[in-house]
């Protein structure tokens, strides 16, 4: 075989963790994988999509629509969360050859075959046969020809069911993938001479194989020898998951680093969220974890406008907010999200008030993220540089801070110890 394939990742690191996967099965069926946007034309497009929004659904099929108008002798196949949510919709737009659905992509090399031999499937959609608490195998290895980092997926599903999102309808109940598998990929990783290892999934907190949970897994990974280091994906910040912090503080390869997920500072709109934490109990999870990991940075994300919030209810999120001192925000503006609760609750925001609303929050997140940095400023601290430009090498920190610096010969995709000395528009810059 002497085709070429490239696949197109929109969304969160666990598709990056698929792709990766999808990239391993390629490549031990025969196929050269070449990037999305080079200038080489594939004979195969694989657009892994999102879904957590209508926006970024929108995002994946305007790719599908761009990839085929540049290079219109190529197939292009649908995967992911957008496949999965908006199955009816691709196969009547068009827009795609194939489209793949989440419980589908494990077979993903046997309908490629059909598809290049001419089987096309009004539909394609196998059942999910996993169930909750199920330990499933992926019987793949990721590959990452074009990245500096790697992620290995140790989880999947949420049972959460926030009423703002789609995530548990097209990624199933809560799973976890095989001990074994899990150690057999990160071992290659660092075979290959990666540096810094990410896991990934929709709810890491999550995982357990035959008992063994997401700290007992972290025990084991930093156990080996060697200069690497590990990062964590987004994480719950619920009670149960305290054990996560003090794996954390007695594993030092592990990155000084939480994306705890808020979503909102008053409790009123977590109740409306079904969000499972109150505001306090947030803060005292963020507080424990500051507490028992200097430097840590905690990031967030945060929705406006969500149905029911008033003026009062706003500021009481901005109060916890501040007294948070974030490190990172990722704000959204709600956007109704078909299928799920909260699409069709009262009280909806009018945009012009939740983009007034967007723009308070930003400037917020912005001086909270100054201070994160300031705060770091004479404190030595382990940098991956991923690139050098006139003579500045680029990188990022294990607590997640861009830092450059102009010292000559760093080496590039290894730990190297700086120290920061001043602030700079994206971080800090170390000499």
């Amino acid at each position: 075989m002497n085709r070429t394939a490239a696949i197109h990742t929109i969304g969160c690191r666990l598709n990056q963790a698929d792709s990766a996967l999808i990239c391993g099965r390629l490549r031990l069926a025969g196929w050269r994988v070449v990037e999305a946007d080079s200038d080489e034309k594939a004979d195969l497009l694989i657009i892994n999509s999102c879904s957590v929004t209508g926006a970024a659904a929108q995002k994946s099929r305007q790719a599908a629509r761009r990839f085929r108008k540049l290079n219109p002798g190529c197939k292009v196949i649908i995967t992911g969360c957008s496949a999965e949510a908006d199955h009816g919709q691709w196969l009547k737009d068009g827009d795609a050859d194939l489209v793949i659905p989440n419980p589908d992509k494990r077979n993903i090399i046997g309908l490629i075959h059909e598809l290049f031999e001419g089987v096309k499937p009004d539909r394609v959609h196998f059942s999910m046969d996993e169930k909750h608490g199920d330990v499933f195998s992926e019987n793949a290895t990721a590959d990452f020809p074009f990245k500096s980092r790697a992620f290995i997926k140790v989880q999947e599903g949420c049972e959460n069911f926030c009423s703002y999102c789609i995530v548990p309808y097209t990624r199933g109940p809560e799973r976890s993938r095989a001990w074994d598998e899990i150690i057999g990929d990160f071992e290659q990783l660092l075979a290959h001479g990666f540096h810094e290892i990410v896991l990934t999934g929709v709810n890491i907190c999550a995982y357990n194989d035959q008992g063994r949970g997401l700290p007992a897994l972290i025990d084991k990974l930093c156990s080996y020898p060697g200069s690497y280091r590990i990062r964590l994906s987004s994480t719950e910040p619920h009670p149960d998951n305290r054990e996560l912090i003090e794996a954390m503080a007695r594993n030092p390869k592990v990155c000084r680093f939480l994306h705890l997920a808020l979503q909102h500072g008053s409790d009123a709109i977590l109740r409306a969220m079904n969000r499972k934490y109150t505001a306090a109990g947030y803060k005292a999870f963020a507080e424990a974890a500051r507490e028992a990991i200097p430097g840590i940075h905690i990031g967030t994300d945060l929705i406006v406008g969500f149905p029911g919030e008033t003026d009062e209810l706003f500021e009481e999120s901005c109060r916890l907010v501040r007294e948070m001192h974030f490190a990172n925000m990722h704000i959204f503006s709600f956007s109704p999200r078909q299928g799920t609760p909260a699409a069709s609750m009262p009280d909806q925001v009018p945009p012009a008030v939740a983009k007034e609303r967007y723009a308070k929050l930003q400037e917020i997140a912005a001086a909270s993220k100054k201070e994160f940095h300031r705060s770091q400023l004479g404190i030595p601290v382990g940098v991956i540089f991923e690139k050098e430009s006139d003579g500045v090498f680029t990188g990022w920190s294990d607590n997640y801070i861009s830092v450059s610096c102009t010292r000559p010969q760093i080496p590039l995709h290894e730990i190297v110890e700086v120290t920061p000395c001043e602030l700079t528009p994206d971080g800090l810059l170390a000499r």
